[in-house]
């Protein structure tokens, strides 16, 4: 076991301390309604939050100059709370919905950032399409099987079948591990 020396903590938390998530969250709660107040929705995963809005096609240049206020409402509340706003994105902006051919927005000024409208965007290690169909996640599972299972090959010849097979079971399966439930219910097409 490794130990340190004790010493008087002034402020913060100690790091892995259990108390560190309830704190963050006790910290920021003054965020959400910050965000809220401005229409807007918010997730929160730990220390990660997620701010968006549903609007529809009619409304979108009215909601791209709301969306800008807040996020500058909230970037003056983060520096006023001695937190920091991660700069958005190039490219991190997803378009969705049935319309999207009357929105003809291609870039949005946030901060003193331009991020642009993509037709996919990773979030939480899913990528996330403008149909929302999980093609552009699937195939990339599918790279990154084929990638693993290529690594594999100068190694089969000096491991018995078993142990192969083995490795490339936990190879391919430790990619779909992650958002698996996501792949339920998609259509076989996409899945073969």
């Amino acid at each position: 076991m490794v130990s340190y020396p004790s010493g008087l903590l002034l402020f913060g938390v100690p790091q892995c301390s259990v108390l560190g998530p309830l704190l963050y969250l006790l910290y920021t709660a003054e965020l959400e309604q910050l965000i809220l107040r401005h229409g807007l929705h918010i997730y929160q995963y730990a220390d990660d939050s997620h701010v968006y809005m549903s609007v529809s096609v009619s409304e979108v240049r009215i909601a791209v100059h709301s969306f800008a206020i807040s996020v500058h409402d909230v970037n003056e509340w983060m520096r006023a709370s001695r937190l920091r706003l991660n700069r958005p994105r190039p490219r991190s902006w997803l378009d969705s919905g049935q319309q999207l051919k009357h929105v003809d927005i291609n870039d949005i000024p946030l901060l003193s950032t331009t991020v642009h409208v993509v037709k996919s965007a990773r979030d939480l290690g899913v990528i996330l399409d403008s149909r929302l169909t999980l093609s552009a996640h699937v195939a990339a599972l599918c790279l990154s099987g084929y990638y693993q299972l290529r690594q594999l090959r100068p190694l089969v010849q000096s491991m018995t079948m078993e142990a192969a097979r083995t490795a490339a079971a936990a190879f391919i399966s430790c990619r779909l591990d992650c958002c698996n439930s996501l792949l339920y219910g998609l259509p076989g097409t996409l899945l073969r």
